[in-house]
């Protein structure tokens, strides 16, 4: 059977992994592969580490959306890719050296799935989590701080200078193009229900 491709959208830590991770969960992990946008940033590995920390990462093309179309196409076409992660201490692409193997399920979440036409007309579901700005500034602040070593001004003016203004410009007018606008993310056990609930349906077909 042909794979289905779900796209997941939102903000900045709106709680894209965490709904598309709790999609998996329901439906069994061998049935479906979560891949991140993120893991398809241009590598900047090739420059200065201070002129990798300026790209504005909050941009579409920061993105080698070429390459993350290949690996759609190859995963629906029911081959495996390499498996890409990003380095965000670093700012560098990393090839883990292990494969993505195609299943019934493909998830692609990324602030800027459902902003690039070329992606959006992949999926077969198009998700958008819509969480509130100030819940998710207070989200990036804590993971940035905690998990990548940034600190509290580094991570401000990036929000400011560059965050808030793509989101608005790109990511959230890119919500018009979802199936299912989805407040409160993971949170949202009737949405939740709803997704899972169609895409069985459409395994069963």
């Amino acid at each position: 059977m042909t794979p289905i491709l779900i796209g997941l959208a939102g903000g900045t830590s709106s709680g894209k992994t965490s709904f598309a991770q709790a999609i998996v969960k329901q439906i069994g992990a061998g049935n479906a592969v979560l891949l991140s946008q993120d893991a398809y940033y241009v590598d900047p590995s090739h420059l200065p580490f201070e002129e990798r920390a300026k790209i504005n990462y909050d941009h579409p093309d920061s993105y080698e959306t070429s390459l993350l179309i290949e690996h759609l196409d190859h995963l629906k076409a029911g081959q495996s890719v390499p498996q890409f992660v990003y380095d965000y201490v670093e700012h560098a692409r990393v090839d883990t050296g292990e494969l993505i193997q195609p299943t019934p399920v493909i998830l692609l979440e990324g602030i800027m799935v459902l902003a690039v036409k070329q992606l959006r007309e992949r999926f077969d579901i198009k998700l958008f989590i819509d969480t509130d700005a100030d819940v998710r500034l207070l989200r990036r602040l804590s993971r940035d701080i905690r998990d990548r070593g940034r600190t509290l001004e580094s991570v401000t003016r990036q929000y400011l200078e560059s965050v808030r203004p793509m989101h608005l410009e790109f990511t959230d007018p890119s919500k018009r193009y979802a199936d299912l606008v989805i407040p409160e993310g993971a949170h949202n056990n009737v949405a939740l229900d709803l997704v899972v609930a169609r895409i069985q349906e459409l395994l069963n077909n």
